[in-house]
């Protein structure tokens, strides 16, 4: 709370400058095209603070543990996580310098609009909006879904575990856990902004804190510790899965790291609530992604010191059936105390961290759907783009969360339809992250101005970087994952990339392009 104070007294301190900042703010987007209708009132700090809990290095780490272990455990983690977080900021990078040329919330897809220029623009910025809002709906229905997993799991340690006829959740129950956190989610949304950034600098700092309680902790409690030697050079080739070849594995197991490290787009899309949004939307993005590198670096380090026996985290019959991280958290106080209740206390910080990252989630979804909506890109935009006296884009808020429900509801029939669901939020979005930068690179190489944040020369090579790595792992994350190849064990990536693709191109051809011309002008002459 005294932080809030602060920030608040902060803001007395100097309410000329701050006018000066806002009515500059205003202006700009008003060149842009929009009048200001959503509440400028995040700092620097808070527009930090969402997208830092939205990338949520706790929630994408402990989700996808099960995948690092399985596809070549410590090494992958400890030596793929810097790798690719490298990668990844170099995609903010160039995408925090297009933000600041462009603050909208409409982020990508405007960017797209106005690098292509009036020929190619309406089409960009329909395939990077489509793609950016779908990624975007896919990526919130994972961390809720992932809570409401983990949930269950919790739920069934608490009940003497898997050997001990612990109650396991069917998957009917677990929908429902999913539709309750969703609910709440919504709510908390609809409530007006400077309690969301409250709530956003709560989860940043339990995140924050999360990470390092949990990287001292569990490591000091466990009995059994991995030697520094298992830890930098240990390669799991046992995968059950029939990969045998250590590049390819190594390859595979990236997308832990890849699948934790997005969503920074969201400080853009909260540029038009953020102060001084031509600055704070890019340090936002760079911020978040930097600060995760270095936390979650130190999560992974500390996590697989306590771990001694790959296959039995991963063998579905340990007492968490199978969901490695619980396994972690839960032998770690059980050798130590002969209860594992203090493992399942540690997955309730897990948990907190991943119902605050859907909550941010939400909020960007929201922002992105109104934006998109007041261009007149969805179906019934008008009602989607009402905004409440409280200037919350409400309806959109809904809108998410339903669609987020649905998008789970796949996993009732199967889980592989649920799993290519899935994979849209880790390609579809970084897909959504690339066209822009590959239009900023191309089409717009020499008439791109710069905002008040930019790379000067290095922007273009930067941008080639970016774009290049993306296209790596659209191809990499689309491979088979299991041999041999059956229904079950397909990759159904590139089939659910490939299938947006199709129906946005489709809808384009035969609808769109005679009534969407981009992003439009709101402001009335």
């Amino acid at each position: 709370m005294t932080q809030i104070k602060d920030i608040m007294e902060e803001e007395h301190h100097h309410p000329l400058l701050e006018e000066e900042a806002i009515s500059s703010d205003d202006s700009r987007l008003k060149q842009l095209g929009y009048k200001q209708e959503l509440s400028r009132n995040l700092s620097a700090i808070a527009n930090f603070s969402m997208t830092f809990s939205i990338v949520s290095v706790l929630t994408g780490l402990s989700t996808t543990f099960g995948i690092g272990l399985t596809y070549g455990g410590t090494i992958t983690m400890v030596y793929g996580w810097p790798v690719v977080g490298m990668l990844t900021l170099v995609v903010g990078l160039s995408m925090a310098e297009i933000c600041s040329a462009y603050p909208t919330s409409g982020g990508l897809y405007f960017w797209s609009a106005k690098l292509c220029g009036n020929r190619w623009g309406p089409l960009a910025s329909w395939l990077t909006g489509w793609f950016n809002i779908v990624g975007q709906w896919a990526v919130t229905t994972s961390i809720d879904f992932s809570l409401a997993t983990l949930i269950q799991v919790m739920i069934l340690l608490s009940t003497g575990g898997k050997n001990n006829d612990g109650y396991e959740a069917s998957k009917y129950v677990v929908i429902c856990f999913h539709g309750g956190i969703l609910l709440l989610h919504a709510i908390i949304n609809s409530l007006p902004i400077w309690y969301l950034s409250f709530f956003g600098q709560l989860a940043a700092a339990w995140n924050f804190v999360g990470v390092f309680v949990l990287m001292i902790l569990i490591p000091l409690v466990a009995t059994e510790r991995a030697s520094a030697k298992f830890v930098f050079t240990h390669f799991n080739t046992d995968n059950g899965d029939g990969v045998n070849n250590k590049l390819y594995i190594f390859v595979l197991g990236l997308l832990m790291s890849q699948y934790t490290l997005t969503g920074y787009d969201a400080s853009a899309h909260m540029t038009e609530e953020t102060k001084s949004a031509d600055i704070n939307g890019p340090k936002g993005i760079i911020s978040s992604i930097g600060i995760s590198i270095i936390v979650g670096w130190g999560y992974i380090l500390g996590i697989t010191f306590a771990v001694t026996n790959i296959p039995y985290l991963l063998d579905e019959n340990n007492d968490a059936g199978g969901y490695a991280i619980a396994e972690v958290f839960y032998l770690a106080f059980k050798s130590r105390y002969g209860t594992g209740v203090g493992g399942i206390i540690c997955l309730g910080v897990v948990a907190v961290a991943i119902f605050f990252c859907g909550m941010s989630s939400v909020t960007s979804n929201s922002r992105m759907a109104y934006a998109f909506s007041r261009d007149g890109a969805m179906p019934f935009s008008p009602f989607w783009h009402k905004v409440n006296k409280h200037e919350v884009p409400i309806n959109a808020v809904w809108l998410s969360a339903l669609i987020s429900f649905c998008m789970a509801l796949t996993s009732l029939g199967s889980l592989v339809a649920f799993n290519a669901m899935v994979s849209i939020a880790t390609i579809g979005l970084y897909i959504a992250y690339a066209l822009p930068i590959f239009f900023r690179v191309t089409l717009a190489r020499k008439s791109f101005v710069p905002g008040p944040f930019n790379l000067g020369r290095y922007g273009i090579l930067v941008g080639w970087i970016a774009v290049l790595w993306v296209a790596i792992i659209s191809v990499l994350f689309s491979l088979p994952v299991a041999y041999p190849i059956s229904n079950e064990t397909l990759n159904y990536t590139p089939v659910a990339v490939g299938g947006l693709l199709i129906i946005t191109v489709f809808a384009w051809i035969f609808s769109a392009r005679h009534w969407f011309k981009g992003p439009i002008s709101n402001i009335d002459a």
